[in-house]
């Protein structure tokens, strides 16, 4: 069962989504717990970003490397904006993404 697994998801892809929903969580909570209300732009980027990176994980989803280069870029341009607070992590997450996109179009290229 664990091959079966394996074989139907990607691992890597899997990490920057759980890593924005996590981010995404502690962000909202963070700022309620502030008294403030989260950035609506900020909540939607994450989310979309997760939702991107979650589409990446099944290794067989049509354009996964496009949602996997898409998340990686939403959440390195967000880990950059967010630098001196929680950018750290997503950055990480970003970089995560990016490497899993790199992946799956080198291993979908014909070979030459």
């Amino acid at each position: 069962m664990a091959s079966r697994w394996r074989s139907g998801a990607d691992l890597l892809a899997a990490a920057p989504a759980l890593i924005a929903v996590l981010v995404l969580g502690l962000y909202v909570g963070l700022v309620r717990q502030q008294g403030e209300q989260p950035l609506a732009w900020v909540v939607a980027a994450l989310a979309a970003a997760a939702i991107l990176a979650g589409y990446g994980v099944v290794r067989t989803a049509p354009r996964r490397s496009w949602a996997l280069a898409a998340s990686g870029v939403l959440l390195a341009a967000l880990g950059l904006l967010a630098i001196l607070s929680i950018g750290l992590p997503i950055l990480i997450a970003g970089g995560l993404a990016l490497v899993a996109a790199a992946r799956s179009r080198r291993r979908h290229s014909p070979a030459r």
